[in-house]
């Protein structure tokens, strides 16, 4: 069964009152937005782009009918698919970063390294470049810079090497022969698999995760109301790092602080969030007990000013 990460501190910060309108931006499961419909008598506008989210949406709707909406695409794209919903100003906004468990429990999917199904990792099936491509089709320094980027590894180089090695004589077809193919090139126990870093990589890369969490917070800063939420929770560094650097900006947080250096007077008065929360929220030791996959995730809130 799903378990929505750190739901407990996502309701809290997004505090769902009754007459309001919120998004998820991420609707994976319903998890979250289930729980944002069972707390206050509002409306839930639920956003992705993985056709298996439709058959899920249409259980939350059947219970909760014309209190919850679902949009399918890109979280990117909100802004659009809400103003074609007629709605172009919103309470809140809660976003789920990264792939959803059930992406990575679908096997067929192509997103695990334990699986033998073919190498896919896209969230929209409709989207032409899948993992297969990347891996079988691109140039090897591509391959490394991809892994090395989007993955953090620091073998990038040399798994790279090793990837267009072994298609010479024959493709590289599925998961666990990717794995396989990083495994090789290391040695001794590991905490992780070392497979790890390099399927993060190329699963970024095929659906432009990073890219799209760019555009969503700029749009996400259009969509709300003044006093409306942010609450954004992400699973790894660059992800983190995004949202970080964002709401540093936003909240006028990244001038210099030197009494020695100039300060943007225009910047300061561009002030758009106030942060919630200054350090990430992270789970609690029990959270992680019960669900192994929160041990990484961050939660990070705003208030639109």
């Amino acid at each position: 069964m799903h378990k929505p990460v750190l739901l407990k501190e996502m309701l809290e910060h997004l505090n769902p009152q009754t007459g309001e309108v919120y998004v998820d931006a991420t609707f994976g499961a319903g998890g979250y937005t289930s729980a944002i419909l069972e707390k206050a008598n509002c409306k839930v506008f639920g956003i992705d782009r993985d056709k298996a989210a439709i058959e899920r949406a249409a259980l939350v709707k059947n219970k909760y009918d014309n209190r919850f909406s679902f949009l399918e695409g890109k979280f990117s794209e909100m802004e659009s698919l809400l103003s074609q919903a007629g709605t172009d100003q919103v309470d809140g906004i809660v976003f789920d970063l990264g792939v959803s468990s059930m992406q990575f429990d679908d096997k067929e999917r192509g997103f695990s390294f334990d699986s033998n199904a073919r190498l896919d990792m896209r969230m929209d099936q409709k989207n032409p470049l899948s993992a297969y491509e990347v891996i079988n089709e691109f140039f090897e320094d591509d391959l490394a810079k991809i892994i090395k980027d989007f993955g953090e590894e620091p073998k990038a180089k040399i798994i790279a090497k090793k990837i267009v090695e072994q298609r010479r004589s024959k493709a590289i077809t599925g998961c666990g022969d990717l794995a396989d193919i990083v495994r090789s090139l290391y040695y001794g126990y590991s905490k992780t698999d070392p497979a790890t870093r390099t399927f993060q990589a190329i699963r970024i890369f095929v659906n432009q995760e990073l890219e799209e969490i760019s555009l969503a917070l700029q749009a996400a800063k259009k969509l709300l109301k003044h006093d409306g939420r942010l609450i954004v929770v992400s699973f790894h560094s660059l992800e983190d790092s995004i949202v970080k650097s964002f709401l540093k900006k936003e909240a006028g947080l990244d001038q210099p602080t030197s009494r020695y250096l100039p300060i943007d007077e225009d910047s300061k008065s561009a002030v758009t969030f106030h942060i919630v929360n200054k350090s990430a929220i992270q789970p609690s030791a029990e959270e992680i007990s019960e669900n192994y996959r929160s041990r990484s995730s961050k939660l990070r809130a705003a208030i639109k000013i």
